[in-house]
C-alpha cells in the first residue's frame, strides 16, 4: 500500500486569516473574519471561494485552479453567498417536505386500497426488481433490501401512531406506516412498484410517465440529503438533466440542458409539484426575492445555477 500524503499542517485562526490576505482576497474587517472562520470553518468556506480562484494554463485538456484569487474577491461577500444558499436550502427543504408527504399520502390511499397491509406483499413489485445482478457482479433483490430498511425504520421511530400500535398489538395500516418512511424509502418504494401502480401514482400529480416521477424523486432525494447534511447547493450540478415533458407549463419555460441540470431546473420542478399541492403557495415568489438578494461576484454568476442569464429570477 502506497503512504499516503502528509495532512497540510494545523493553522490558528489569525494565521488563516493572513493565508487568504497574501493569496489576495480582500478581508475588511480581520476580527470579524477570524470570528466567521470559527463558526463556519475554512475547509466548509472554500467551496464557496473555490470559483474565484485564479486558473492555470490549461494542460492535457484539464484545467485547474491557483491558490490565489481573482481580482476584488471579498471575504464579506464570500459569507453573504453563504448566508444565500443556507437561506436557498431551507426553502428547498421546505418544498420537499411539502413533496414528501404529499406523495406519500397517495402512495398509502392508492396502494392501500388493495390492502391495508399491502406495503408487505411482494405483488405490487416489478419482477424485475426481485433478482439481478449489479455492476458489482452480485446478485441483490431490491424488494428484500427496501424491506428491510422499512422495518428498520419501524423499529426506530418514535411517532407516536407508530408507538400506539407497537405497543397495542395492532397491525399497521398502509396509512400509518408511511409516517415512519423517510424520503429515500418513499422513493424506493415508488421504484419497486409495477409500472400499472407507478401510473396510478403518476396520475395524482399530472405527470405522463412512471419514470419522470422516478428520476425526479432520485433527485429530489439526493438534493434532500445535502440540505439536511448543511452542504453547499447553489452551484451544484446533476449528475443527469432532469426530464421533463410535453406541457403548458414546461413549454412556456423552455428549459435547456443546462437548466436541467443545476438549481434552477431543480426549482421549477419542485414548484410545479408544489403548485398542485398548494395553488396558493407563496413559495416560487420566496425563491425569487432570494435570487435577488444574491451577491454580485464575479466568478460566482447566476448562469452557475442554470439560468440563462444574470439579470435575476425569469418572470
Amino acid at each position: 500500500m502506497c503512504a499516503l500524503i502528509p495532512p497540510k499542517p494545523h493553522k490558528s485562526y489569525e494565521e488563516l486569516v493572513n493565508l487568504l490576505e497574501n493569496r489576495g482576497m480582500i478581508i475588511p474587517n480581520k476580527a470579524r473574519a477570524k470570528r466567521k472562520l470559527s463558526q463556519i470553518g475554512y475547509y466548509r468556506l472554500s467551496g464557496f471561494w473555490y470559483p474565484c480562484r485564479e486558473f492555470n494554463n490549461a494542460q492535457n485538456g484539464k484545467i485547474t485552479r491557483k491558490d490565489t484569487f481573482q481580482k476584488d474577491v471579498n471575504f464579506n461577500d464570500i459569507i453573504t453567498l453563504y448566508l444565500f444558499d443556507k437561506k436557498l436550502r431551507l426553502l428547498m427543504m421546505d418544498a420537499i417536505e411539502r413533496i414528501e408527504i404529499h406523495i406519500r399520502s397517495i402512495i398509502a390511499h392508492e396502494i392501500g386500497q388493495y390492502n391495508p397491509l399491502s406495503y408487505e406483499s411482494v405483488s405490487f413489485v416489478d419482477p424485475k426488481k426481485l433478482n439481478w445482478t449489479d455492476k458489482n457482479g452480485r446478485t441483490r433483490n431490491f424488494w428484500n433490501e427496501w424491506t428491510q430498511n422499512h422495518l428498520d425504520r419501524i423499529q426506530k421511530s418514535r411517532e407516536e401512531c407508530i408507538v400506539h400500535h407497537i405497543n397495542n398489538g395492532k397491525a399497521m395500516p398502509f396509512w400509518v406506516v408511511v409516517e415512519a418512511w423517510d424520503f429515500g424509502t418513499m422513493s424506493k418504494y415508488y421504484e419497486n412498484l409495477r409500472s400499472n401502480y407507478q401510473y396510478r401514482i403518476c396520475q395524482g400529480l399530472n405527470i405522463p410517465k412512471p419514470y419522470i416521477l422516478r428520476q425526479w424523486l432520485h433527485e429530489i432525494n439526493i438534493l434532500r440529503n445535502r440540505c439536511a447534511h448543511h452542504s453547499r447547493i447553489w452551484n451544484k450540478s446533476f449528475r443527469n438533466p432532469l426530464p421533463v415533458f410535453n406541457d403548458k407549463y414546461f413549454n412556456n419555460l423552455n428549459l435547456d440542458r443546462k437548466a436541467l441540470k443545476r438549481m434552477y431546473g431543480m426549482i421549477c420542478i419542485l414548484w410545479f409539484l408544489v403548485e398542485k399541492i398548494g395553488p396558493k403557495s407563496d413559495w416560487l415568489n420566496s425563491i425569487k426575492d432570494l435570487i435577488e438578494s444574491k451577491p454580485s461576484i464575479d466568478s460566482c454568476p447566476n448562469t452557475a445555477m442554470g439560468f440563462s442569464n444574470n439579470d435575476g429570477f425569469p418572470n
